[in-house]
């Protein structure tokens, strides 16, 4: 498969509403495979379709991805249909380098969606897991990290990129 570029902060489609998948097709499959395999060679433990520039709601998951036996969690049109807890961790974003902050998250969720093969799936997660749905999820109704720590913290981190973005200009 290939390996998609990641958008990164401050792209348009990281903000949008990601659009439900109507019909689970080879495109769909495609996407599916690329966004795993672009997962794998970021590093990361999670990837959302708007993270590739598409709009569609499509996530994949593996919070063990450093384990050779590891298998991928595929959600379509994925919700968070209970919560429970709350806990506060460090959090980083593919689509926002250089940002690691704390975040509040439910400790616990149950998500349900669809399989890559449409089929009803009906998740339980907490831990890592848990954190890594809400954070992927998020990214499917136009959510980034920034948009979840403080203002402060949120100008900080857009003034170091703004001057980042002027010296690659330069």
């Amino acid at each position: 498969m290939a390996v998609l570029e990641i958008k990164k902060f401050p792209a348009d489609v990281l903000k949008q509403k990601a659009l439900p998948v109507e019909q689970i097709d080879k495109d769909i499959q495609k996407l599916i495979d690329n966004m795993i395999d672009t997962m794998y060679d970021a590093p990361g433990i999670g990837l959302a379709a708007p993270q590739v520039g598409v709009s569609k709601r499509v996530i994949v998951v593996d919070i063990n991805s450093l384990e050779e036996d590891s298998e991928p969690v595929v959600l379509i049109n994925p919700e968070i249909t209970d919560t429970d807890g709350l806990i506060e961790s460090e959090e980083g974003c593919l689509s926002v380098p250089e940002c690691v902050a704390k975040v509040k998250r439910a400790e616990k969720v149950v998500v349900k969606g669809l399989d890559r093969d449409g089929k009803d799936v009906r998740i339980e997660a907490d831990g890592l897991f848990a954190r890594a749905l809400q954070h992927e999820i998020d990214h499917l109704n136009g959510v980034i990290i920034l948009d979840r720590i403080s203002q402060l913290k949120r100008e900080l981190y857009r003034k170091k990129i703004s001057k980042k973005m002027a010296r690659v200009q330069r």
